[in-house]
């Protein structure tokens, strides 16, 4: 278990934390180097590019939520000028992201207007997890409707019966890129609560509820009015928090822990890195090229070629349609 005095990076990290006595634990998350190099491979508009450095943060944060192993996707789609947002994470910190948007839509709202309600038109979030062939996938959905997506992911939670949770995040350009950084509190359920956000059927043991880690002491309370002050009290110190505190690097992850929560005892425990990385391979684009029908190839094919560009990293790969038909399983 670590302690305030243990080393932490300064962004592309999640740093799990509780806040001692009530049941209250959390996430801080800090995206930089990763953010910036993802964004930095399209030739992103500024609104988009922030809104998908924010989804990218937020889908970091929820999966630091779950306890899983596999693939944690965040997903907007809308009706208007952005069209789709994908952000995920892998249970290793495998973090990609993308957006699809008509240019010059998005060019024709001004600036200072180009907020999510503006530029998605309405639409729809999803959240999901997927741990492979052999595993049930869980998705929840939120409507579009709010100022932004903390407004969204806010509305989703309150529409939870078994958790409360709470987000404060900012976002912000540099000189290299992107930066972007979270706080999230969750107040962890009453006894014979299974605390998932995710819908029936997901079971107690996906919710990061500390089994098999440092943090199981956290969970053992009751609901008393102490413990709703205490709520309240940590949700009104996490707004506290000034932007270029969330978004360092001058301040350290455990500083502002301490300035926070250090009044009610603040202990972190050892986190994970964030690193931009997709998952596209040549044997895997090759593999799907595999197993579409011929017909299918032919329409694709270009000068006797196919070429297949990554929506994630825009690495391209080019095949001989001739070799990929001679290599189609019988």
């Amino acid at each position: 278990m670590a302690d305030l005095g243990t080393f932490i990076p300064a962004s592309d990290f999640v740093q799990p934390f509780q806040i001692e006595g009530h049941g209250v634990r959390g996430r801080m998350v800090r995206i930089d180097r990763s953010a910036s190099e993802i964004v930095a491979k399209h030739a992103y508009p500024e609104p988009v590019a922030r809104l998908l450095t924010e989804m990218m943060l937020l889908a970091a944060t929820l999966a630091a939520m779950l306890k899983y192993e596999g693939v944690f996707t965040l997903q907007a789609k809308g009706n208007g000028a952005l069209r789709l947002m994908v952000a995920d994470v892998t249970s290793a910190g495998a973090l990609r992201g993308y957006a699809q948007f008509d240019a010059e839509a998005v060019a024709a709202i001004p600036l200072a207007q180009a907020n999510l309600p503006r530029l998605t038109g309405g639409g729809y979030l999803a959240f999901t997890v997927d741990q492979g062939e052999h595993a049930e996938r869980y998705q929840g959905i939120v409507e579009l409707d709010g100022a932004d997506l903390v407004d969204c992911i806010h509305h989703y939670f309150r529409q939870s019966e078994q958790l409360q949770a709470g987000f404060k995040l900012a976002v912000a350009r540099h000189a290299h890129g992107w930066r972007a950084g979270a706080i999230m509190l969750q107040r962890l359920p009453s006894e014979g609560g299974t605390g998932g956000w995710l819908p029936e059927g997901a079971r107690a043991t996906d919710w990061h509820s500390g089994a098999g880690t440092d943090e199981g002491d956290a969970g053992e309370h009751v609901e008393t009015d102490e413990a709703e002050d205490a709520w309240r009290r940590a949700m009104v110190l996490m707004a506290s928090a000034k932007d270029a505190e969330l978004l360092g690097p001058d301040i350290g992850i455990t500083d502002l822990l301490y300035r926070l929560f250090h009044e009610d005892g603040v202990r972190i425990f050892p986190g994970h890195a964030l690193n931009a990385q997709c998952r596209c391979s040549e044997n895997r684009v090759e593999r799907v090229l595999q197993s579409l029908a011929a017909e299918e190839l032919n329409d694709l094919a270009v000068d006797g070629d196919l070429v297949v560009t990554c929506e994630f990293c825009n690495s391209e790969y080019r095949f001989s349609l001739a070799e990929i038909l001679a290599s189609r399983p019988a």
